[in-house]
């Protein structure tokens, strides 16, 4: 039930019930077209038809023309109320200030746009041969942000044809986006929106669009999940799209009326955009306008952030957990945890691991100017931490603290290396053409310097500082402290080390086991379920899962995990020296 809805169904019902043809609708808080209906009558009682009927036909639009343009200012109260009521049900409560094109915005063009009210602009990451010029130029970024403009980037090539979406292409395309927004230097966590431009039957968005949508996945995870996926398309493939493959935020073609994956379907629950209206701006411009939901994706308004020191991230925790003391209700490191994590790694797979964030605090927070911190450079070995990752792992292990029994694994290791050993697996089957032995797999993939994979260096990186951290707040440390000691102390000097110690209990055979046993449990449904999606998302549904898999294959694959993971650590103890001196030359206020 929405609430809004609800509202728009009384006040319809009450406002309108005495008149000649007018017919109620119901009051369940679900929009529909007896909904709509009723507007509709309502609308036509205002313009003077009488009677009143369920249509909105030649009559009533010869009627609302000579009204003329109904905005902000129109005088009749009755008739704004059922065009926002009208909004409403159809799910737009977002400003529309943003749109999209495929012309270059030069600086004149953005001047023109900022001052007509835009405020963001869709523009394309690329264009496939031969096809019209709608990708960024040179200067063009800039141009738009020195008039105020955000940039929204979309990802299409062709993207027309039933033919265009496998799981290959979709792999292909991600890594191909990610090469792009590299190169005009989007920030980390930006959304890439990836088009679907065609309207998809249900039967094609089984077989084909949601496999293209997890090879996009795979190839933005294949290249360090820098950056992540947003859907483009009709209602129903946004939707689709977003509940199978967990799509950040939808881009809705609402233009394409014809689209039979817009009749009846409403507006998915993560949409950030909905085209509205295609229109010439000027006479050498044509542009879409589009509706943006607030408080959700707006773009980027800046490219190559500088990554901020670890110095400026404690600082951020430390400023983070004092709202969270002030906000009175929970555990206030806890709060921190589930904060930073809320927008990338709170959806429906998350609850269902360790639960939703506290979302009054969330809205308490932003509500005094607090965001989610992406990234910072680790002054140890110099590169770049997901803020966001390592506090979902953190977040995770702290909820459910690892198991007495030293084999066993939970929920809180699958949000954090159990998850990255399942999409490795994943890509080992993937590319079991290449790579027959999972040993050989693990060796040249799994935590390896300057070599892309789901699990890479900064991953582990990653999952042992957010374990480590947790182990400090469940040993009695506030979360400012344990980031604090973690950082500026020697934590960070010997973390996969001390990880490999207290996890995995510094033994090459309890990394076998325990490596094992996440790829193989099933007393848990939801991790054994959350596993084969993962996996299945990666290698495709045809994919052996590891239980299924000769136990020697299994075996050998575990092992290789095991003595990878020893041989990181042992890297690690022989450039403590330079970590060690990194560490000072990295931190602003060197100890």
């Amino acid at each position: 039930m929405d609430d809004k809805v609800l509202a728009a169904q009384k006040w319809v019902n009450k406002t309108y019930a005495g008149v000649s043809g007018y017919t109620r609708c119901p009051e369940d808080g679900r929009t529909g077209w007896a909904t709509m209906y009723s507007l509709t009558m309502g609308l036509q009682k205002e313009l003077g038809i009488s009677p009143v009927v369920a249509n909105f036909g030649a009559g009533t639009l010869a009627k609302l023309t000579a009204h003329g343009s109904i905005g902000p200012d129109e005088p009749n109260v009755n008739i704004r109320k059922i065009v926002q009521h009208a909004m409403f049900c159809k799910g737009y409560w977002g400003g529309v200030d943003a749109s999209d094109t495929r012309y270059t915005i030069t600086a004149s063009r953005a001047k023109a746009l900022y001052d007509a009210g835009y405020r963001a602009v869709g523009r394309y990451l690329y264009q496939p041969p031969d096809s019209i010029d709608k990708y960024i130029k040179p200067g063009e970024l800039q141009d738009m942000f020195s008039a105020g403009l955000r940039v929204v980037p979309i990802f299409q090539d062709n993207g027309r044809l039933l033919s265009d979406f496998t799981y290959a292409k979709g792999f292909q395309h991600g890594l191909l986006a990610h090469e792009r927004a590299t190169f005009y230097g989007f920030n980390r966590s930006t959304v890439i929106y990836f088009a679907v431009d065609y309207d998809a039957t249900n039967d094609q968005i089984a077989s084909n669009i949601i496999p293209y949508f997890n090879g996009v996945s795979a190839g933005l995870a294949n290249k360090g999940k820098r950056f992540v996926h947003g859907v483009y398309g009709s209602r129903n493939v946004c939707a689709q799209v977003t509940k199978e493959t967990y799509a950040r935020h939808s881009y809705v073609s609402g233009m394409s009326t014809g689209f039979s994956g817009n009749l009846g379907f409403p507006l998915p629950a993560n949409w950030a955009f909905n085209q509205i209206k295609e229109f010439k701006f000027a006479p050498d411009f044509d542009l879409d306008k589009v509706a943006h939901r607030a408080g959700t994706d707006f773009g980027q308004g800046s490219v190559n952030k500088q990554t901020s020191p670890a110095d400026d991230f404690i600082a951020y925790i430390e400023r983070l957990y004092g709202l969270a003391v002030d906000y009175g209700k929970g555990d206030p490191s806890r709060l921190v945890m589930e904060y930073v994590r809320h927008v990338t790694y709170a959806n429906f797979a998350w609850w269902a691991l360790i639960g939703d964030p506290d979302k009054d605090f969330i809205k308490y927070a932003n509500g005094r100017d607090a965001f989610v911190w992406d990234e910072f450079k680790d002054p140890f070995t110099g590169y770049h931490i997901g803020a966001e990752h390592m506090l979902a792992t953190c977040n995770a292990h702290y909820v459910k603290p690892q198991p007495s029994n030293p084999l066993r694994v939970n929920a809180g290791d699958v949000g954090g290396w159990g998850g990255d050993i399942i999409t490795l697996y994943g890509e080992w089957r993937r590319d079991s053409g290449s790579y027959s032995s999972g040993y050989t797999y693990c060796e040249d993939k799994f935590a390896k310097i300057g070599v892309d994979s789901t699990f890479g260096f900064n991953d582990l990186l990653e999952d042992a500082d957010g374990y480590l951290i947790s182990e400090r707040v469940r040993g009695g440390q506030d979360i400012v402290t344990a980031v604090r000691n973690h950082y500026r102390g020697s934590g960070g000097l010997t973390r996969i080390g001390d990880f490999l110690t207290k996890r995995f209990s510094g033994l090459a055979s309890t990394a076998t086991d325990m490596a094992r046993n996440m790829l193989t449990m099933s007393d848990d449904p939801t991790i054994a379920l959350g596993r084969a999606k993962l996996i299945y998302g990666i290698a495709g549904y045809d994919t052996l899962l590891p239980e299924m898999l000769p136990a020697d294959k299994l075996a050998e694959f575990c092992r290789g995990f095991a003595d990878s993971l020893l041989a990181r650590a042992g890297q690690e103890g022989l450039k403590k020296a330079t970590y060690l001196a990194n560490q000072k030359k990295n931190l602003r206020d060197s100890q």
